[in-house]
């Protein structure tokens, strides 16, 4: 799991500081923004030759570890 997130990097003055993948300008949200419009992972793939399969996994484990709130316990 940690290997997945280590793709994920924040570089100052890359991208407005956003989350991307591996150095490169391809900003996490954007894949995120493609999943949701539902743009297959292989479309992705081919529209981005530079990216791997595991970048996408780690773009979706790092929006799901961005969700997780405390419990509230009544």
């Amino acid at each position: 799991m940690n290997n997945l997130l280590s793709r994920i990097t924040q570089t100052p003055g890359q991208c407005g500081g956003r989350p991307c993948i591996r150095g490169m300008r391809i900003r996490v949200s954007d894949i995120l923004e493609m999943l949701s419009e539902n743009v297959s992972t292989t479309e992705i793939l081919e529209d981005f030759p530079d990216l791997e399969p595991e970048d996408i996994q780690a773009c979706l484990l790092f929006a799901a570890k961005r969700t997780e709130f405390p419990r509230l316990v009544a």
